[in-house]
């Protein structure tokens, strides 16, 4: 199954072709978790996406927005927009019983909220090796070949659910500190799984972050990605974070993330290789910035990130 199968539009509402939709989420509103006093108000947030120029966002950790479905339809209908995913965590490689019982109950949580306010695809994140706030490391950084296999087996029957349950894709995000994050990481998860069941929501960044190529990945593996976040590391900051071995959350503290053109990957590279393949992607912006320094930071950065990305290419659109 390719992007062609989705509900994505394959027309912009200006008669584009296969438009590249562009997108935002609370993540770059300095949103990680469901509620934190340091994170801006869902509230804000939305009315903020809607001056920053957006139509299209995800619903970021659930339970930030209301999961109410009538309630959320009616936030998001007032300020006209749409939602293009939810999304979860997972830890498939994992074996301990309470542990999948709880990621199994997200999953159901959260599929049934994004497809009942007309959200497409589910974005998953896996499990980190060490914690994304202490840093501390909690299991070993490499999978072994049955946790490998663990890992591959969940993500199948995760996409095989998304799909015949609640008409939902399995976006899967290589992510900073997880066991899925460089290029042969990738390659590897890609090869052990179904297809059918399992695309990649590639993010720009994170893959940056691991030394992949997002471009490479696009021409390498195009029926696998089928949803993007479009995000930017400081390639300063990354060398100090190899130099030094930081962990994901110092580094994010460092800011790693930057806003875009300032630096890699070239996203206009990056929406060039989308544009050969001829098929509508959602492109969410998505820039780390927890916690935010004041909440005033988030939307300038927002609505400039927007114009640079709908300058690049030809078919970038917001809706």
């Amino acid at each position: 199954m390719t992007a062609e199968s989705t509900h994505t539009p394959s027309a912009a509402q200006d008669g584009t072709k296969a438009p590249l939709l562009v997108g935002t989420a609370p993540d770059s509103w300095g949103v990680w978790f469901p509620d934190d006093p340091r994170q801006t108000p869902w509230q804000r947030f939305l009315d903020e996406v809607v001056d920053a120029g957006y139509h299209y966002v995800e619903l970021g950790p659930y339970g930030y927005l209301p999961t109410d479905p009538a309630r959320l339809r009616d936030e998001l209908a007032s300020r006209n927009l749409e939602v293009s995913a939810g999304t979860i965590f997972t830890g498939f490689h994992r074996t301990d019983a309470g542990e999948r019982e709880a990621v199994w109950r997200q999953v159901h949580e959260v599929a049934k909220l994004t497809a009942e306010v007309g959200g497409e695809h589910i974005v998953v994140i896996p499990a980190m090796w060490r914690d994304d706030v202490t840093g501390d490391a909690v299991e070993n950084e490499q999978l072994t070949s049955e946790q490998w296999g663990n890992l591959f087996t969940g993500h199948n029957e995760l996409g095989q659910v998304l799909q015949e349950q609640y008409g939902l894709r399995q976006q899967f995000h290589s992510h900073a500190d997880s066991h899925v994050c460089s290029q042969q990481e990738i390659t590897r998860f890609l090869e052990g799984t179904d297809p059918q069941f399992v695309t990649l929501c590639l993010d720009t960044g994170h893959a940056e972050y691991g030394g992949a190529s997002s471009a490479d990945i696009i021409r390498q593996y195009p029926e696998r990605v089928e949803y993007l976040h479009l995000k930017q590391i400081d390639p300063k900051v990354m060398d100090i974070v190899r130099r030094d071995n930081l962990t994901w959350a110092a580094a994010n503290k460092a800011g790693v993330m930057v806003e875009p053109p300032a630096g890699l990957p070239d996203l206009a590279e990056v929406i060039d290789e989308l544009e050969k393949l001829a098929r509508s992607f959602y492109c969410i912006v998505e820039q780390d910035m927890y916690p935010v320094p004041s909440f005033d930071t988030p939307l300038p950065i927002a609505t400039r990130t927007r114009r640079y990305l709908c300058a690049c290419g030809s078919r970038t659109r917001i809706r």
